[in-house]
Parts: structure tokens; sequence; C-alpha cells
């Protein structure tokens, strides 16, 4: 079994991000030292003025040395001859690579400057307090330390709404023509898995005929956008000759060496045992959803189409689906990879995955370039499921860099900082 096959089956799912809670659980001490919260009520300005200057300033510090553990464990992660775990590796055992290094206590000044996080006397820094600096520090680290040359983007919930469409209207489109307007590539990876270019349009005809009808963007820069669907099973590209702005790329054009190796009788049998498991979870957690089979998924959705499926039902059909997967013997023979996840309505197992899906677009951009593909620190992946079951944006964690959003609005926010820094770095 290949290194890329143990990282992505070792992956785990249905758990909060330790890195996430381990840097929450450092920043609670000032927090408990130093906050204060009797300061709100006996007036003393002076008092909370230097409690949350030391509150700053502790928290500056554990990141500052939060950021020197990775720059550690990046060098172990470089050096193949140390065959010892970094210190970071022994306090968080589940930590992954990094592709850069994390300027993390930058990152929290600015984002303190917004949240007014050491101005808080009653509520810690919490969960999505540390996801955002994080983020923070992944914008500083791709414009900083390298040029971003690709930008990858889920769908549903990163660029619109659950179940919506990129409508014309959305702040967000003007903001992805700048990025292709500065040269960086494209991608929307998304687990709709549609063999027309008519239903990719429905949801992205937004972004489409804006590329269409854009003026300030060369015929290079609007060949620059391609739409991985199915996680990584169709891609399209942009075509302003076709009726609905997309053609379809056979796979012959795009699929990786690995990629094409997947048999498609182990492919089958994979899809046989999910199909079998949805149905299984259909009839024991009487679930008002049907089955849906295609050439390279399987799923439920709701049935009738307005029906909605508890969401804890959904999280237990991916990680019933997932575990009889694992255990069956396609999932143990491992020449197929699989992505079990919660769509939000429905439950779906594609062939494949978003690491799949990023890694397509790396080679199809990169094809001219030095390793025939753009690097892992030159590649942001956007998206917004790292955290539930069968959390498939997580697994683009193991070829490119990431950020994790969590909603349309979290990704205008991104994408404005990103342009802030990167017109700095021109500058």
């Amino acid at each position: 079994m290949t290194t890329r096959y143990r990282v992505e089956y070792a992956l785990k799912t249905h758990r909060r991000d330790q890195f996430i809670e381990w840097i929450k659980g450092l920043l609670a001490v000032p927090f408990v030292l130093y906050s204060q919260p009797q300061g709100v009520f006996d007036g003393q300005g002076t008092s909370l003025a230097q409690t949350r200057e030391e509150a700053h300033r502790r928290y500056s510090e554990i990141l500052r040395d939060v950021e020197l553990m990775i720059d550690d464990h990046i060098a172990h992660q470089n050096d193949p001859s140390n065959l010892f775990p970094s210190k970071l590796k022994l306090l968080v055992p589940s930590i992954g690579p990094f592709f850069t290094r994390l300027p993390l206590e930058a990152a929290f000044k600015f984002q303190d400057r917004k949240r007014y996080i050491s101005s808080r006397r009653f509520v810690s820094p919490s969960f999505n307090d540390v996801r955002l600096i994080l983020n923070s520090a992944q914008m500083m680290a791709v414009t900083t330390y390298g040029t971003l040359q690709l930008a990858t983007f889920d769908g549903d919930v990163t660029l619109y709404e659950d179940g919506q469409s990129l409508e014309t209207t959305s702040p967000i489109i003007p903001r992805l023509i700048d990025l292709l307007r500065k040269n960086v590539k494209i991608g929307i990876v998304t687990a709709a898995g549609y063999t027309t270019a008519d239903k990719y349009y429905a949801r992205l005809h937004g972004l489409l005929d804006a590329l269409a009808n854009s003026a300030e963007l060369t015929p290079a820069q609007k060949q620059s956008v391609v739409i991985m669907g199915g996680e990584a099973n169709y891609l399209f590209e942009f075509d302003p000759s076709s009726p609905h702005l997309l053609s379809p790329v056979p796979r012959h054009r795009w699929l990786t060496p690995e990629m094409a190796a997947w048999d498609e009788r182990d492919i089958a049998q994979v899809l046989d045992v999910a199909e079998a498991a949805l149905r299984d979870c259909i009839k024991t957690l009487n679930l008002p959803a049907a089955l849906m089979r295609k050439d390279r998924a399987v799923g439920i959705v709701p049935q009738p189409p307005e029906a909605r499926i508890p969401r804890e039902s959904l999280e237990e059909t991916v990680l019933v689906v997932q575990k009889i997967l694992e255990l069956s013997g396609a999932g143990r023979l491992r020449r197929v990879p699989f992505c079990a996840f919660n769509g939000g309505r429905d439950v779906f197992v594609d062939i494949g995955d978003k690491s799949w899906g990023v890694t397509v677009c790396q080679r199809w951009f990169g094809a001219s370039m030095p390793g025939g593909a753009i690097k892992g620190d030159n590649t942001l992946h956007v998206g917004d499921q790292f955290l539930s079951a069968g959390a498939n944006d997580f697994r683009a964690r193991s070829v490119g860099t990431t950020a994790w959003i969590a909603s349309p609005a979290e990704t205008v926010d991104l994408l404005d900082e990103l342009a802030e820094l990167m017109e700095k770095k021109l500058s």
C-alpha cells in the first residue's frame, strides 16, 4: 500500500480537530489567570486596560511558541533520516504534515484587532477564534513564503448556501475574478456529481456568466477555471462557445497514473457494498430517503424531496457505511479509495475524495511546471467540511494548504484578507 493510501485511510472523522482543541486549551490558561471578570463591575477602567494588555501578551507568547513547534515539526518531516517524532507530534499525535510554516503570532494580532479576543472577560478564546487565527496564518504563509498559484473551493456552504446556487449578485464572484486577474488558477472541487454541463451551469451560472462577459480577463485567464465534480470523477473546463459555458474533459486526459490504475471491478465492488449498507440504514433508521446509484457514486436523497432527514441520522448513516466499507473485502484491499460523507440533506459514497480532486487540478494547471504539477505549498483549498462525519474537505489537507470556513460570508472575508496580503506583496 502506498504512503498516500496510508495517509488517507488513517484520517479520522467524527471528531473535532485535535490541533485546534489543543491550542484552545493552551489559551484557556492565561484567560483564567488574567481575565478578571470582576473588573466589569468595579468600574476600574485602568485595570481592564492592563489586563487586556497582559492577556494579549500571554496569548501572543503562547502562539509564538506553537509557531516554533510547527517549525520544528516541519524540520522533522523534511528529514527522513530523523526517526524520532517532533515535540508537536508527541503532544498532538493526530497532527499531519505542514506545507508551509504558520505565522501564528502575527495572525493572532490580526484577528485580535477584529474580534477583541484579549478584551473578553467571560468568554475564553473559542474553537472559532483559533480556527480563524489558523486561517489568517495560512493566508499570510501562502502569500509571504511563496506564491499562490492554485485556489480550490468547495461548493455548498463555501461559495453559496447549502443547496443554493452561485448567483450573479454574489459578492464572491468579483473576488474570484480578482484572483484570476492575478493569474491564480481556480478549481471548484465539489461533491455534486453531474455528468452534464447544464447542471453545473445551473449551480455556478453567476461565475460562468461573469467569466464570459468579463472584459478585464484575458482568454488564458478565463481558461484558468475548472470544475471537478463528484469529488474527483468529472472534470469540466470553461468553454465560451458551449451553450452552458462548460465542456466535459475526457477522463484519459486528466486521470493521474494512480487513478488510471483503479480497476472498474473494484469500483463496482465498493459501490455494491456501499449500496447494501445504505439500504440497510434506510430500513433500520426508517429514513425518508430513496437510493441513488451513479457510475462512480451511490447515496441516499430525501424522498419526498422536501423531507428533512435528521442530522443525527445522516451522521449515523455515514459512520455505519464507512465502517462496513472499511471491514469489507473491497475496503480491506484498499485498491480504490472512497469517501462517505454527510452532504447536509443526503449521504453519498464517492469513489476517490477531494484530495484526488485537488491533485487533478494541480496536475491540470501545472503540467508544464517542474514536477508536472502545482506544489502543495502553492495550493489553497477552501471548504467547510472539516468537522462532521465523513468531512470531505478534510482529505484535501494531505495535498495542499487549507482554510476552514463556516459560511459564504466567511469566504468573502477570507478572500478580502487574501487580496490585501497579495497586494502588499506586489507593492
